[in-house]
């Protein structure tokens, strides 16, 4: 397995980094859809620490697929990505450890943006009316979203298990099939991102 240099993994550092907030954050409030609703300022962080690496992470993406075309907004990203990368809207995400699956792509399937997309420009723009949207809902949603999106944008490392260390409480779901995540010999997942399962 070749080395990878620290600096070709920034954005799997920095989404690392995101999930261990998650992680403390579920010490204070239990991650169950009776608890969707909850929103605080903990949350208000880590909805923009997620979203605006999803903006970097897509840019970028765009840039590998299309590098001639205009990436300058997540509409530009969906009409460059969803084509390239279909499965991403039906790549769900689970949390093992609370029971829950996320599909955080979905309404790219519809040509619609992401609530927890939406949710991160409304707290932005016009945070004294709409901090209720920063909730556990779209949080968790827009951290799936950033594990999903770096999977295909890292996907040559994620095949050949080079994405180092192995996310604690984020596991990649349907439509892949259980048999495509396999253990490398150091330990990380293997993703197999084009092995759907029928």
């Amino acid at each position: 397995m070749a080395i990878i240099e620290s600096d070709k993994l920034l954005h799997w550092n920095y989404f690392l980094a995101v999930e261990e907030d998650l992680h403390r954050l579920s010490r204070f409030v239990d991650f169950s859809t009776a608890n969707f609703n909850t929103y605080s300022i903990e949350m208000v962080r880590i909805l923009f620490a997620a979203s605006a690496e999803v903006d970097v992470v897509a840019k970028q993406l765009c840039e590998k697929i299309q590098p001639s075309r205009e990436a300058a907004n997540i509409d530009h990203y969906r009409q460059i990505i969803k084509p390239h990368t279909p499965v991403l809207t039906m790549t769900h995400v689970e949390i093992p450890r609370h029971g829950l699956t996320l599909n955080p792509w979905a309404s790219w399937a519809e040509d619609l943006n992401p609530d927890w997309w939406k949710a991160y420009n409304s707290v932005k723009h016009r945070r004294s009316d709409h901090f209720h949207d920063a909730n556990l809902k779209n949080t968790l949603n827009s951290v799936a979203g950033l594990f999903v999106i770096l999977l295909f944008f890292h996907r040559e490392q994620a095949a050949a298990g080079e994405l180092t260390p192995n996310p604690s409480m984020l596991r990649l779901g349907a439509p892949f099939a259980r048999d495509s995540l396999f253990w490398s010999h150091t330990g990380t997942f293997v993703y197999r991102l084009n092995e759907v399962s029928e």
